[in-house]
């Protein structure tokens, strides 16, 4: 890695949750009918930033671990996978018959099984291809997978490929001035349109704020779920771990334990593992991540670029949705074999 300061270290997590909680502290005044966030809310945010930065100076300064190559995935392979997924997802919005980011009814169904199988598949090959085997063509995959995976309605799409790319290309010193600002650009404007789009879409809703707006919004509301959280602590006992590596859907339980509707909620990274553990299992998590990523941050050879870029991006992401997504929790476990092969290698 050629750049001197390194912008995308596990600390851009504290960067992202503290910006996320003033965001949040703005929109509870400007778009909310009852109190300010409260005082615990901002105190909690605070201690589970600090126990993440204790895991990630732990691992930094401690884990005595390099970076490893393996030769299995040949790039006309990884090439071949990042196709297959987009024409998975393409065959998904045809079962949908009609585009979700435009109807909320088709968006309800989109997260398809098809789609479960299009997006991580897309979202890992992608990243490992640019991180073994940079071309400029393979640019194009980042436009065509964030529009393609984009209409299903989620910003989280967009992002993760966007996102998880933009990391990419910066560790391997891809990234002009002129090329970051567009990209990051691009990055913003592609999920405030994906969710604004989105959200006119609903029909029982009808949306007076305008896209920078909703982003406020919508941090506001998120940490306000976590704020009724708070006093729930513990009190799952371990229900929506479970159901995320079963069925149900998480999220949805969250809504009814919480706000006590049938509603599927995003509840920061934080609300899932205090409803379930409290404030034990927050410290568990928090100091894992922390942990786990400073580890792959040592890893940033080959792979270990896009492995790392997929997994970093993907928790920034949670910061507001919550870890109840399987699939991500799949991008932890790859993440853990690379590890697991690079202490092979040592041997």
């Amino acid at each position: 890695m050629k750049n001197k300061i390194d912008y995308f270290n596990p600390l851009i997590l504290v960067v992202g949750i503290l910006a996320f909680l003033v965001m949040g502290y703005i929109g509870s005044f400007n778009y909310r009918f009852e109190n300010p966030l409260s005082t615990e809310v901002i105190v909690t945010v605070i201690f589970a930033c600090i126990i993440f930065a204790l895991g990630y100076f732990i691992a930094k300064y401690k884990a005595d671990i390099k970076g490893c190559e393996f030769n299995f995935l040949s790039e006309k392979l990884l090439l071949a996978l990042a196709v297959v997924a987009l024409i998975l997802q393409a065959l998904n919005l045809v079962m949908l018959g009609g585009i979700p980011l435009f109807d909320s009814a088709l968006k309800a169904n989109a997260t398809t099984n098809i789609w479960r199988v299009a997006y991580p598949l897309f979202l890992i090959t992608l990243n490992l291809l640019l991180a073994r085997y940079y071309d400029r063509k393979y640019l194009a995959l980042i436009v065509i997978g964030a529009l393609i995976f984009g209409l299903n309605g989620y910003r989280t799409s967009v992002l993760g490929i966007m996102g998880s790319s933009f990391i990419t290309l910066y560790y391997l010193n891809k990234i002009s001035r002129r090329f970051g600002i567009i990209f990051i650009a691009a990055i913003a404007a592609g999920i405030m349109a994906v969710g604004y789009i989105a959200s006119q879409s609903i029909a029982t809703q009808h949306w007076t704020l305008n896209p920078l707006e909703l982003v406020f919004y919508r941090a506001g509301f998120t940490l306000e779920v976590f704020e009724k959280i708070i006093p729930l602590a513990g009190t799952t006992n371990g229900h929506i771990l479970s159901m995320i590596f079963s069925s149900g859907s998480p999220r949805t339980f969250i809504g009814e334990y919480v706000l006590h509707y049938n509603v599927c909620l995003t509840s920061t990274l934080f609300g899932p593992v205090m409803l379930d553990f409290g404030y034990i299992g927050l410290t568990v998590q928090m100091i894992f991540m922390g942990a786990f990523l400073g580890i792959l941050n040592k890893l940033k050879e080959g792979f270990g670029i896009g492995i790392y870029s997929f997994i970093l991006t993907h928790t920034i992401i949670w910061i507001e949705t919550g870890p109840t997504d399987i699939m991500i929790w799949f991008l932890y476990l790859i993440g853990l074999v690379y590890i697991i092969i690079c202490l092979k290698k040592r041997e």
